[in-house]
Parts: C-alpha cells; structure tokens; sequence
C-alpha cells in the first residue's frame, strides 16, 4: 500500500495534516450580508448522486444563512450553463474542460477541492478477462479486441472526458455495436451496464454509493488502490466571471467557495462516508500552495 500512501499524500498536498484537530466550528459566521440570497451552483452527477452536496450545502446554509440550489449534470453541461450565465459557481472534475473555461474568460479564482479515482467496473464473469490488470490502457484495448459490452455516458461530463483519453492512449477508436453511448449522467451508466452485463468507467465515489444495487464489481482499480495515474480524478471549484456576466452573484460565490475550500468544509469532505468507505479526499489545503490551481495549467505569465 506504499503507492497508495504516496499518491493520498501528493494530491492532498498535507491536507490532511492541516485538518487534523479542527473543530466544524472553527470557521467564522458570516455577517450576514449573503443571508437569505440563493446561490445557484452546476457541478457533476457524483457530487450529486453520492449524498456528499446534501451534507456540504446543508453545513453552509447554516453558517450564511444563504441556500444552494445544486443543478447536477455532467462536467461540460455544468460549464455550459454558467458561460451562458445561469450558474454562480461550477463544481467539476475534467481540468481540460475548467482550463478551456478559464482561458475564454467566464471562470476566475479556481481552487483545487478534493479528488478520489476512477475505477473500469464490470460483470462478475468478467467476458474481457481484465479483473486485476494493472493498465486502464490494457484493459481498455482487451474490450475492444473482445468485443465485450461497455457503457460510455457519452455526455462530455468528466467522465467521458477521461474515457476518451483513456481509449487514445490506448489506440482505439471505439464503435460498434459493443460500444453503447446512454448520454446520461453515472448513476444511469451504471445502471445501463449492470442490466447489459457490461463494463463501464466510474468514479469511485458513484460506484461505491450504488454498489450494493448492483451486480458490478471493480475490475482495474485507480491510484486510490494502487492502480495507474491515469485514472486520478481531481475536482476543481470556479466563480463565474461577474465582469462577463454581471447578473451572476459573485459575493456569495466567492463565499461558498472559501466555505468549500476552509477547514471546516474540508473536514466534511474527509469526513463524509458511504457504507464506512471514504468517497472524497480532501485537497485545498496546503502547507505549499500551488499557483497552477487558479490558472490553467501551464499557464505562463510571460507569454
């Protein structure tokens, strides 16, 4: 379990160590000058449909006294509505698609949040032969080469981001009559792949919340279990740009953000579980803080 301490210890960048002790009390009540005004927040189906923004929205409307009205949809569709304006905040895990977003100026002040993995889950009899590999390239080239079934959301969240690099590196171009596109969010691809008999790339987050509705198990695991890099999955929290869209409400944005990101939302994330199985990591903390999380990444000042 060596990778897996190192891999917890990189990204949390000592998150956890500057958690340990703090109190959910410890952050300051808000004055009051966001209370009563609704924030209107588009972020993944994980978030979601794991149970943890019922839990984290819930602990900030008790600290501003401000509500969160959570739009769930995948990464692209959540970045979406907040360029076209209808979103405060965005709550995503494809950084491609924040950097994209950051660079056409519509996000400003990104934080790294948390992150867990991804995870290729599949059918007890395991058609592929794929059960333990230690490459999600690998295991994706031996589903092609055998033709078994696999369930792509084909929704261009986060996700879907990750499969379609994962079937680059791979070398594949997947299509056919194996390769089944739903266009919905995880929850349903994994509902889709349980009743196919089929394979699919989760977050461990999801897979794990419904792991007991579904005959699935994890057949290549990610870094959290000392499965390949490839398959980290780091969330990233982003204001909408009040100077591009002046209706968004950039006060309480910039509020729930420093919410999210502070000791005590931190300690939420660390401390939320399903079934006693830990879904997030908490990452915004840090004893060396990183530039390169408020800008895309290799951005260079100079140029």
């Amino acid at each position: 379990m060596v990778q897996r301490r190192t891999f917890l210890g990189l990204l949390a960048g000592g998150a956890t160590a500057a958690l340990a002790g703090c109190s959910l009390g410890s952050t300051a009540r808000g004055d009051g000058a966001v209370a009563g005004e609704t924030l209107t927040l588009t972020t993944t189906t994980s978030t979601y449909d794991t149970g943890l923004l019922d839990e984290v929205n819930a602990a900030f409307t008790d600290e501003f006294g401000a509500k969160v009205d959570a739009v769930a949809q995948g990464t692209g569709a959540a970045l979406e509505t907040a360029r076209n304006g209808d979103s405060d905040v965005v709550m995503v895990h494809a950084r491609s698609l924040e950097d994209e977003f950051l660079r056409q100026g519509y996000g400003i002040n990104r934080r790294d949040l948390m992150f867990n993995d991804f995870v290729v889950v599949g059918p007890e009899s395991d058609p592929a032969g794929i059960d333990g590999l230690g490459s999600a390239t690998e295991a994706f080239q031996t589903i092609a080469e055998s033709q078994s079934t696999f369930v792509s959301r084909g929704d261009n969240s986060g996700t879907h981001t990750k499969e379609l690099i994962i079937w680059d590196e791979a070398d594949v171009e997947p299509g056919g009559a194996w390769y089944r596109e739903t266009g919905s969010g995880m929850g349903e691809a994994l509902n889709q792949a349980n009743l196919s008999e089929a394979y699919t790339l989760s977050d461990r987050g999801t897979f794990i919340s419904q792991r007991s509705e579904l005959d699935l198990g994890i057949r290549v695991q990610g870094p959290i279990e000392d499965g390949p890099e490839l398959l980290a999955n780091p969330y990233g929290v982003i204001a909408v740009n009040p100077a591009v869209h002046e209706s968004v409400n950039y006060d309480l944005a910039m509020a729930y953000i420093g919410f999210v990101t502070s000791p005590q939302g931190q300690q939420l994330i660390e401390e939320y579980t399903v079934d006693g199985n830990q879904l997030f990591f908490p990452r915004a903390l840090s004893e060396d803080p990183d530039f390169q999380q408020y800008v895309p990444e290799g951005w260079d000042a100079d140029n």
